[in-house]
């Protein structure tokens, strides 16, 4: 005989408080829900889970039934008398209703309805002693018939599964994660946020079980930590995100929980009534204009952090409104007669809405598309992200380590600047630099000559070990006018993609571009970008070790190496040799510098995006337009909030590893050993990286120590 249900049993435990009213609510709900995720039942209250199709007696449909009655038996006895009377003079039958969710949704409504009259105390049907005894005995019924199944016994041998491999947990991990995100793909949704919360914590609690002293290898353990430190991250995120949403969630929830609704019942792929479904678009709409009914008396409540996520959220549901209207339409007949017009009118709310909130609450007008908004994530946020990137310093720490690396570059660049004639005015030398650029025609062809050199150099000094199709692959773009307002100067990895004016552009855009894209800025940054820095980083990382690539990819690695190199060939003291070509350098290092404290200080919510853009101009002697495009990259949601300061501070720690590793012994690695030890690493966390090339002990309960930075600070 075989079960057909282990996760449920007969009599579920009873939640320690009982809901009795509106107050006990939020209680009631966090302990129901645990009490469901731990028996594998949440989704018969996320959702109403269709009765499986077969037999009426088959084991699955036997399954579904125990574990609805399950639900609703869990439930009711949550519940106070009173709150039970409240139910059943609300409308609800429970000697023919069976649908938990439904049960689910009625208390939730009748517990949050502040405007509820007083109802009889008397005892309803509902919470009858008969009608609960009942549920037990349709429970027994079904396991004593579960019981009854006859199953065709088959003699396996006894065989413990195979032990999953570091490397394939890795790899499993992160393809159930992408297949979860695709599936529940509503950012935001209790199903989405809640079905993430069980993956991550299962996946933990299972890595934590596997024995860490039995991995053979150093490249075993640190994955092991770096998978351990992933989910970790991933939940103390989804934790920052569900609070950073609960501020908008007074105005945003109560049109947003109906779309997310039916959305996901596309999902499912189930079906859908035609004339419901307009008639709840119809009701949705009605629920948005009181949103904004309630946003206009009380902007003044909500920040601009606030407003932007918010207006992000209500664009990503109109999106997937669309989706869902998108793959019944012109399929069903009935369903475009009832639903097209109601649609519509709901699609035209949800655009206003959007721009709705950022006029009133960010300040950003429609059809203004050059406004930098953001969404800064405070102290908290930055200390997970710190924790997660294995940085044990603090966001203050990292500012005072931004100015002192600036001090150190604003001197080299005086130097440069009394080698140039302009004394101790680098600014006035910066400018003289600005104006040797390439004439229109000329500039591609530049940049490859550029490319080149870089390559040569590594290889003369055998620095770097560089395949042949490495090198010889090499592909080059140009970036449009549009995309230049966010990337305004060239970009690397796979390919070089080069900024530069347009006919099109307004001449003083032109001779902006033209400033920000000379020659010593070139020279200083196309090795940076190709060979040996981003275009050789994602060539060996694509091909060894490649499996770390999707969730352990980190900007302290990444941007890290690329600047490391910018440090390792200043230092090297031939290749950057003109006072022009060491003004480009330093202009790029101060400007990494720069990076920290503008993208720091904004997420502490010291300075505003254009406070961000003056401190590019007036520190750094950016081109504004130059600095609006960096700010612009840097604060729109594309790149995480640490991405900027991972340029310096990636750097710094890989040439304090090179100073370990090549400089002071461990076996002397030789330098082109060393370089290529690292890239064929691939990313991780700079601290994990050290542990491995210098062979640190790693132990299970590892924690971030390793201060780099030698100066005080």
């Amino acid at each position: 005989m075989a079960s057909t249900n282990d996760a449920v049993t007969t009599a579920p435990q009873q939640q320690r408080h009982k809901l009795a009213e509106s107050a006990d609510y939020p209680r009631w709900n966090a302990e129901l829900i645990e009490a469901l995720r731990a028996r594998d039942l949440l989704p018969y209250v996320m959702a109403s889970v269709l009765e499986p199709a077969g037999d009426e007696n088959s084991p699955a449909r036997l399954r579904w039934r125990k574990n609805r009655l399950t639900v609703l038996l869990m439930m009711k006895r949550s519940l106070s008398t009173e709150m039970k009377s409240k139910l059943a003079s609300a409308g609800w039958d429970s000697a023919h209703n069976r649908d938990p969710k439904k049960m689910y949704d009625m208390i939730r409504k009748v517990s949050q309805d502040e405007e509820n009259n007083v109802l009889s105390q008397s005892l309803s049907p509902f919470g009858s002693i008969a009608t609960m005894d009942d549920l037990e005995k349709e429970i027994e019924l079904i396991e004593y018939e579960d019981g009854e199944e006859d199953w065709t016994s088959i003699d396996v041998p006894s065989k413990s599964p195979p032990v999953e491999s570091i490397q394939d947990r890795i790899v499993r991990v992160t393809n159930d994660l992408r297949d979860l995100t695709a599936y529940y793909d509503i950012d935001g949704s209790a199903s989405r946020n809640g079905r993430l919360e069980v993956f991550f914590r299962d996946e933990l609690a299972d890595l934590e079980r596997q024995p860490f002293d039995s991995y053979s290898s150093q490249d075993d353990r640190v994955d092991h930590l770096l998978l351990r430190n992933y989910m970790r991250r991933a939940r103390r995120t989804l934790e920052l995100d569900k609070a950073r949403d609960a501020k908008f969630a007074a105005f945003v929830e109560p049109f947003a929980a109906p779309i997310t609704a039916w959305c996901e019942q596309r999902r499912r792929v189930e079906s859908i009534d035609p004339k419901d479904f307009a008639n709840s678009l119809n009701a949705t709409e009605k629920l948005i204009l009181q949103a904004r009914d309630h946003i206009s008396h009380n902007s003044s409540k909500y920040s601009k952090a606030t407003g932007y996520r918010a207006s992000r959220r209500v664009a990503d549901l109109r999106s997937k409104l669309a989706e869902t209207y998108a793959f019944y339409k012109d399929y069903d007949p009935q369903f475009d007669w009832w639903v097209t017009e109601p649609y519509k009118r709901l699609d035209a709310a949800l655009t206003k809405t959007v721009e709705f909130l950022r006029e009133v609450l960010v300040g950003v007008k429609p059809g203004d598309e050059d406004t930098i908004v953001g969404e800064p994530i405070g102290r908290d946020g930055l200390l997970t992200d710190l924790e997660a990137e294995m940085i044990p310093y603090a966001p203050e720490e990292l500012l005072r380590i931004a100015e002192k690396e600036y001090a150190w570059c604003e001197a080299e660049m005086v130097k440069a600047s009394e080698q140039l004639g302009f004394g101790d005015d680098w600014r006035a030398a910066l400018e003289h630099v600005k104006n040797l650029y390439e004439p229109p025609g000329a500039y591609p062809a530049f940049i490859r000559s550029l490319v080149n050199e870089g390559a040569a150099y590594v290889k003369k000094h055998d620095l770097v070990s560089v395949p042949r199709v490495a090198e010889e692959a090499i592909r080059m773009t140009m970036i449009t006018a549009a995309e230049q307002k966010v990337s305004p100067f060239f970009l690397g990895g796979t390919w070089m993609q080069m900024s530069y004016p347009t006919r099109a552009m307004a001449h003083e855009s032109k001779l902006m571009s033209l400033r920000g894209n000379n020659r010593p800025f070139a020279r200083a940054t196309a090795f940076h970008e190709m060979i040996p820095g981003h275009h050789l980083q994602v060539f060996v990382g694509e091909r060894h070790r490649h499996y770390r690539l999707p969730l352990f990819d980190t900007p302290f690695y990444v941007e890290g190496w690329a600047l490391y190199w910018e440090m390792l060939l200043w230092d090297r003291g031939d290749f950057f040799v003109t006072p022009e070509d060491k003004i480009g350098s330093l202009f790029w290092r101060m400007h990494r510098c720069a990076r920290i404290l503008f993208s720091v200080r904004f997420h502490l919510g010291q300075l505003s995006a254009e406070q961000c853009v003056d401190l590019l101009v007036k520190r750094v002697g950016h081109e504004r337009a130059t600095a609006e495009g960096e700010v612009r990259r840097s604060l729109g949601g594309e790149y995480s909030p640490l991405y900027q300061a991972g340029y310096m501070l990636g750097a710094l720690q890989l040439m304090g590893l090179r100073k370990e590793a090549v400089g002071k012994g461990y076996g002397r690695i030789r330098e082109k050993d060393f370089h290529d030890r690292v890239l064929r690493a691939n990313v991780m966390p700079i601290e994990m990286l050290r542990a491995l090339i210098l062979d640190k002990e790693l132990k299970k309960d590892f924690k971030s120590e390793w201060r780099f930075y030698d100066d005080k600070l």
